[in-house]
Formats: structure tokens, sequence, C-alpha cells
């Protein structure tokens, strides 16, 4: 397979290189991802100023990186316009370092690209590594050469990305879930800079939820979570009963 693999955690992030050095052993990779990182960027893209884009060089990599000034969208949006010699099979964003579960695959740099793979026709996955303190890409990385495998052998629907979120766990079995329902109780700290100019930093604890087959129950058991999810955001049940307003 051609495979093209992004991120929202830098060209330079240890999630995607050592996702490309396992996938390039049996595949084609380019990679194309920004500069620096992007996270929580969301599906931003570059209007107000050009986009560079530079070849680089990695140890242990054979496969051709090209880092991108840019948004995870950029990345994925110029690779396909401009940077690619042939056609994909498959775009891989990730690994991210941390989850993407639940309502923050809204703000997700990772899964926003992985969309934005889908809207130029591209099947895509997003996947993470969901956990903030044990940073081992290893597992993941060898598991997600053994999903493109099984991903190959089956034709799911052009209009869906799979979510992948991976436990620290190495030998994890697989669940099929739904995005999970949380919130954050948000606050913004408001600081004081040293010249006694206010600021205020944005932090907050996440409200878990508890249904039983969503994603973030599904890791938080040490699981893999695999969520199916859908670009086309139309609540098409609510179209005829909005249709019978006197509007």
């Amino acid at each position: 397979m051609r495979i093209l693999l992004t991120n929202d955690d830098g060209i330079f992030a240890p999630g995607i290189q050592a996702l490309c050095k396992e996938l390039e052993k049996e595949h084609e990779v380019l990679v194309v991802a920004p500069d620096r990182e992007r996270s929580a960027t969301g599906h931003a893209i570059t209007i107000h100023h050009p986009l560079r884009a530079k070849e680089m060089k990695f140890e242990e990599i054979e496969s051709k990186c090209i880092a991108v000034d840019g948004t995870p969208a950029d990345c994925v949006k110029i690779a396909v316009e401009s940077l690619l010699e042939e056609e994909v099979d498959l775009l891989v964003s990730g690994i991210n370092a941390g989850p993407n579960l639940a309502h923050d695959v809204l703000y997700s740099g990772t899964v926003s690209a992985a969309i934005e793979g889908l809207m130029v026709g591209i099947p895509s996955v997003a996947v993470s590594l969901a956990t903030y303190d044990e940073w081992d890409f290893s597992p993941g990385a060898q598991f997600m050469k053994g999903f493109v495998k099984k991903y190959s052998q089956h034709e799911l629907d052009r209009n869906i990305l799979l979510n992948i979120n991976l436990p620290a766990k190495s030998d994890a079995e697989v669940k099929i879930t739904k995005l999970g329902d949380h919130g954050y109780h948000n606050t913004f700290e408001k600081r004081f800079d040293p010249r006694g100019e206010r600021y205020y930093w944005l932090v907050g604890e996440i409200e878990e939820g508890t249904d039983q087959e969503s994603d973030l129950v599904t890791v938080n058991d040490d699981y893999i979570s695999i969520t199916p999810l859908r670009v086309d955001l139309t609540a098409n049940d609510k179209l005829e009963e909005l249709r019978t307003w006197d509007l």
C-alpha cells in the first residue's frame, strides 16, 4: 500500500517516527507533517500567509519526510494537491501523544487531519496513545502495522474514518466503541506577568462519562478503542420536523 502519514505533534514527534519505521517495512510511506507541534488546532487551515515545505532526513527512516509550516489539515491538502506524485491508498494520522476521545475529537488536529483525508477522497485513520506519562510508541506502531493489513482486506464506507485510541498496555484487546460524553470544568486562572499585566491560563478538570460502550470507559479499562466517525454532521432525523416550522 501507499500510505500518507501526518499528525499534529509535529514531524519530530516520536509517535509519527515510530509509526513510520514500522509501516515502511511493508509499505511505501510518505510523511507530510507540521514542522512543530499543532495540538488542539482542530480543522484550521492557513489562508493569510504562504506555506513552506521542506524535505527532512531522519536516522533509521528511509521514507520521504516533508515538514510544512502549517496545520495538520494544511499538510493533508498540500500533500494531495502539490506533493504526492501518485495517489495514496490510506492516510494515517498519528500516533498522537495523548488520547483523542469523546468531544475532544472536535478540537483534535490528529482527527481533523484524518477528516481532511476523507474530504480529499483518501480512506483515513486517526490513532492516539491514550496516556499522559508512558511514552512507549513501539507497541502501538506494531499494532498499527497489523491493523493496516486487516484494514486493506475490507471495504469501509468512504465517508467513515476510524478513530483509534491505544492504552499504555501493550497486549490490549480491541473493542469497537462509540464516542463518549464527557465535559470539562474549565477555569481560566488569572495570573500576572513580571510587568504586572494580567493574563489567563486555561485549566480544568475532566468530567468522565460512564457509558460502558464508550471510548472513554473502554480505554480506561485498558482496551484498544476503535470508533467509526462520520464527517456528515447533518441531523437527518430532524429535517422533516424543521420543515413543519413556520419559517
